[in-house]
């Protein structure tokens, strides 16, 4: 029970679920539990399933995606960061590696538990997606400026 009261609090604490209500956000507690990684553990990886998402409390996180010559980091997410945005979506297969470039303390959210939360409330998933269409846009946006630094195009084209 004291997991479920840290980690309510931390999400009333958090940027990302500001104006939720009360209620919906013991609805996601209810789907989160703590956890630990150590520094270079992966939390999600490129291809696998994804099963989860997390709301980093201490710690940083490499976003990196797989590139001809190696990994190359396209994001950071540090505390009060997200990490995972591929549960929502089906086949729930990881889009990205997320790295622990320091040791992490974060709340794993079940990526199954909240789409049935979701499905069963329509205003707690339209919360959610409206709040993850962001982090996609901004990972979207960093990827590009990335692969721009390194194919050296400076072209803008139509969304």
């Amino acid at each position: 029970m004291a997991d479920f009261k840290h980690i309510v609090d931390f999400l009333v604490e958090s940027p990302f679920f500001l104006g939720m209500t009360t209620g919906q956000l013991t609805l996601l507690a209810g789907c989160g539990k703590l956890a630990r990684f150590k520094e270079g553990e992966l939390l999600a990886q490129e291809g696998m399933p994804a099963n989860d998402f997390y709301l980093i409390r201490e710690g940083e996180v490499a976003i990196e995606i797989h590139a001809p010559g190696g990994t190359m980091m396209v994001s950071k997410a540090g505390p009060e960061g997200l990490v995972g945005f591929s549960w929502l979506f089906p086949p729930y297969r990881n889009c990205f590696d997320a790295r622990a470039v320091t040791a992490v303390a974060a709340v794993s959210f079940d990526g199954a538990c909240l789409r049935k939360k979701a499905e069963d409330d329509h205003e707690l998933g339209y919360q959610l997606m409206k709040r993850f269409a962001e982090i996609m846009l901004r990972r979207m946006q960093d990827t590009r400026l990335q692969m721009l630094d390194i194919y050296g195009q400076g072209g803008r084209g139509a969304a």
